[in-house]
């Protein structure tokens, strides 16, 4: 038979049986793992959205940093969900919550969002072998390519926005940049077009490293036009990226890999 546990009441001595002990201390457990299992889901579950250029060149070799570092500490690898899209609807994702973390390559940062710079790249004006510019002796300028139809991105992707702001920082105010005779949706589209001699276009040197060493494209000097931008980490909520392996992640992208 179970004995009586005894606690003191406002009117004396209660009791409480063992078997109601038991069944309080059991759902206080089942409580507790509860909580550990969702917290436990959440470091094992990190939903990535970033544009296309951080996306194909930069979050896999972070993704494979953090993995390393969580077999290092001995703690639960994260399973990675990847999204590429432009910087627009990655940050579009982060704000309504779909994604956990963001990487952009837009200059501006959506409202409601905290940012951190973690990396930066280039801008190179590129062009097919056979286009005239492979020939030029003098770089080219912010007025060339403003009045030159280039082959881009669709609206919303940050290298096209990058571009656009680093030309019209240069040229007078009211200038207009000259309509694109292309907007693809894919670095890859862009830089396939560019290849065939549709016309120039800037691309982040992460993406077209690869073209001009093997002469597929052709880097055009520039002069006078500022294209290094920065790479930036979007969440939403504090001061820093959530705890777990997002705020792990952005602390990774914003060292060099060696």
């Amino acid at each position: 038979m179970s004995q009586p546990s005894h606690r003191p009441g406002r009117l004396g001595v209660g009791v409480i049986s063992a078997g109601r002990v038991g069944a309080v201390l059991g759902a206080a457990e089942r409580l507790d793992a509860g909580i550990a299992s969702l917290r436990n889901d959440t470091a094992a579950h990190l939903h990535v959205a970033a544009s296309i250029t951080v996306a194909e060149h930069l979050v896999p070799q972070w993704l494979v940093a953090l993995r390393a570092q969580q077999s290092a500490l001995g703690t639960v690898a994260t399973e990675s969900e990847r999204t590429a899209a432009n910087s627009d609807v990655v940050m579009r994702m982060v704000g309504d919550g779909d994604a956990d973390v963001g990487f952009i390559e837009s200059p501006d940062v959506a409202h409601g969002l905290r940012s951190r710079v973690v990396a930066r790249d280039r801008l190179v004006v590129v062009v097919a072998p056979g286009h005239a510019w492979a020939r030029r002796t003098r770089p080219v300028t912010a007025t060339d390519l403003a009045e030159t139809a280039l082959v881009t991105r669709e609206s919303g992707s940050g290298t096209r926005q990058a571009l656009d702001r680093a030309l019209l920082a240069q040229l007078p105010t009211g200038t207009t940049i000259a309509t694109p005779v292309m907007e693809l949706a894919s670095a890859a589209a862009v830089r396939a077009a560019i290849a065939t001699g549709v016309a120039p276009g800037a691309m982040s040197d992460l993406a077209i490293a690869d073209d001009v060493a093997l002469g597929r494209l052709v880097a055009v000097p520039v002069e006078g036009v500022e294209l290094t931008r920065a790479l930036r980490a979007v969440w939403r909520g504090g001061a820093e990226p959530p705890a777990g392996p997002a705020r792990a992640l952005v602390a990774l992208a914003g060292h060099p890999i060696r």
